[in-house]
């Protein structure tokens, strides 16, 4: 009887220090992953060169969150510094614009890094990084039309022009004397095709988007206003930064890393972005 009871002892304990081991186990798992864990970034992944969706994880692309999609751009390099910086693994979560604030304001993602500008406006709402690119407003045409070769504003009287919807690119058109302002369009991709199908005379964008479509579609060309002829616009419209919520702790941290990224390193990003996009974008 006591050695049955022995041998029962002994396999009690000696299950009891597998679980235990399983148990600490398990739990340095875990403890990793909170001290790593995933930096969850928004964009439309529809904004070449600063953000665009193709089909492998060429040049630098991450996957986008939910589907067979990789997301690749200057925006996405951005995020994987940062990302790096921070010790997290990039999850890019695929978002429509008007649903970056709210997404970031609720915590699904943690950051929006989507060609944002941080105007007074948005600031209400979210807190923004430093500026990691800023930009000039150009027109893109069609190539051969009648607004190829404006140099003014002025030029575009008569023309029908659209830029995307809740953006100061939009609102910058009132500035156009005699402007056809056709309706707001909910992404660049949609303004290319309405462009190219003649719905619209032009669109108004960034200089990298500009480079971009022209450099994608031969059909297309960008006006770059001569000085004092274009868009009025403030510093921070034609900035662009990390949208975060409101205190988020990540704010220093990021401005950080920012700091440790050359504007040479930035440019190249830039060209690098432009060259590597999917030529249907």
């Amino acid at each position: 009887m006591k050695k049955r009871i022995s041998l029962l002892l002994v396999m009690v304990m000696s299950l009891a220090m597998i679980l235990t081991g399983c148990g600490s186990s398990s739990k340095s798992s875990s403890g990793s992953d909170a001290e790593g864990g995933e930096f969850r970034v928004g964009m439309e992944c529809g904004y070449a060169p600063f953000n665009w969706t193709q089909s492998d994880d060429s040049n630098g692309a991450v996957k986008v969150e939910g589907n067979d999609e990789y997301a690749g751009g200057y925006d996405v390099q951005i995020a994987q510094k940062i990302a790096d910086g921070l010790g997290k693994k990039l999850v890019i979560v695929k978002t429509e614009w008007d649903g970056l604030v709210p997404a970031v304001q609720s915590g699904k993602i943690d950051a929006i890094i989507a060609g944002m500008s941080p105007t007074a406006e948005r600031k209400k709402t979210i807190d923004f990084t430093d500026v990691y690119y800023t930009s000039d407003l150009v027109m893109v045409v069609k190539k051969g039309g009648d607004y190829e070769k404006a140099t003014k504003l002025s030029d575009f009287k008569g023309a029908t022009i659209t830029g995307q919807l809740n953006t100061f690119h939009y609102t910058v058109i009132d500035q156009i004397d005699g402007v056809n302002k056709d309706t707001a369009m909910d992404n660049f991709p949609a303004m290319r095709v309405a462009l190219e199908s003649g719905k619209i005379d032009g669109y108004v964008s960034e200089r990298p988007e500009g480079v971009s479509a022209t450099a994608a579609n031969d059909n297309f060309a960008m006006v770059e206003f001569e000085e004092g002829e274009g868009f009025e616009t403030s510093a921070e419209d034609t900035a662009i930064a990390v949208g975060l919520a409101k205190d988020s702790e990540l704010k220093d941290k990021i401005n950080e890393i920012l700091k440790g990224i050359s504007e040479d390193e930035r440019l190249k990003l830039m060209d690098d972005a432009i060259a590597n996009q999917p030529a249907a974008e």
